[in-house]
């Protein structure tokens, strides 16, 4: 029976509450990480006066897929009514703002299985206060994995703003190499376009582009809403936090100016492969008209012999083929002069 829960606990992303990781930070102990889990969490969370210094403060990641993690959530860890309403309106657009003594953070980042597919972005629910960061997403992100993982080896934020710091660096890590890995695309793509092999890459290049424009159009509003935030930071910030999240949001700028650079750039690659297209269709075009016109004198004088009646020019002569021949032989070279002549 236990190994049956396991099984049904890990299809959902977590525990049986949801918990994908939960980790206790307190740099004044021996073990500045702690990993634990959702009991322990409600244990920690529940107690009035933990038994853990000022600077303690908790990390909990859950996944909403599961259908006891908000549950979880509103039991044990007393979020703003603010933190809910993001969760149930559904909106992807990016924004960070302040409820009562926490922040808010709607953020967009790229799945776990990454395929530069349009697609493959998914929201990150964030509330942050001064000892407790919730984070909740329905599908795996490229982002808090990598979060995790660094947690993971040892890497202990001292606040949870730095935790935040952490979080939108790594998010920003994720972007580069998204770019990164679109550039070396687009790369290969100009050099087959140079090459003259054309095979498909205007849907290629079309993909690409509806990838870094949703990008664009979803991530651009952070490094703004993070500015007009920290503009008037809560009271448990720090100073030296304040300052780490603003370089952030300048690293996190420049990618977004990058993305726009590759936008650009694949828009004069869709245009020159269209010229070269209509250059193409031109061509063909030309060899379809000209043959066309070739095949007129023959077509008409074809048309007006082949009429079943008297009178017909030619029909008792004994070279009247070869005079045909010659008439049909001379119109022909004369739209030929004509259409060639019109193509210069």
């Amino acid at each position: 029976m236990p190994a049956l829960h396991d099984l049904a606990a890990n299809s959902y992303g977590g525990d049986e509450a949801g918990l994908i990781c939960g980790y206790l930070f307190d740099a004044t102990t021996p073990e500045p990480v702690r990993a634990i889990d959702s009991a322990q969490a409600a244990a920690w969370l529940d107690t009035s006066s933990p038994a853990a210094s000022e600077s303690a403060f908790l990390w909990l990641h859950f996944n909403l897929s599961h259908a006891q993690a908000e549950r979880w959530l509103l039991r044990h860890a007393r979020l703003s009514d603010t933190f809910y309403e993001t969760l149930h309106e559904g909106l992807p657009s990016t924004r960070i703002e302040r409820a009562d003594d926490s922040l808010i953070a709607v953020i967009n980042d790229v799945h776990f299985e990454f395929s530069f597919e349009p697609s493959d972005i998914s929201t990150l629910w964030i509330s942050v206060g001064p000892r407790l960061v919730v984070t909740a997403r329905t599908k795996p992100l490229r982002s808090v994995d990598a979060l995790r993982t660094a947690v993971k080896a040892g890497d202990a934020p001292r606040s949870s703003t730095e935790l935040l710091e952490h979080l939108l660096r790594a998010q920003a890590d994720v972007l580069v190499k998204i770019v990164r890995g679109v550039t070396s695309r687009i790369d290969r793509i100009e050099d087959e376009l140079l090459a003259g092999r054309l095979d498909h890459k205007r849907a290629r290049l079309g993909v690409l582009r509806r990838l870094l424009v949703r990008l664009q159009r979803l991530l651009a509003p952070e490094p703004a809403a993070l500015f007009r935030l920290l503009q008037g930071p809560p009271a448990w910030m720090a100073e030296p936090d304040a300052q780490e999240l603003r370089g952030s949001t300048e690293e996190f700028s420049v990618v977004l100016r990058d993305m726009q650079a590759l936008q650009e750039r694949i828009k004069l690659l869709q245009e020159e492969i269209a010229a070269n297209v209509n250059e193409d269709n031109n061509r063909s075009l030309f060899v379809l008209t000209v043959v066309t016109v070739l095949a007129l004198p023959i077509n008409i004088l074809a048309g007006l012999f082949g009429m079943n009646v008297g009178g017909i020019p030619l029909a008792e002569h004994r070279h009247g083929f070869w005079i045909v021949v010659a008439i049909v032989a001379s119109f022909t070279a004369v739209a030929a002069w004509t259409a060639f002549r019109k193509k210069r």
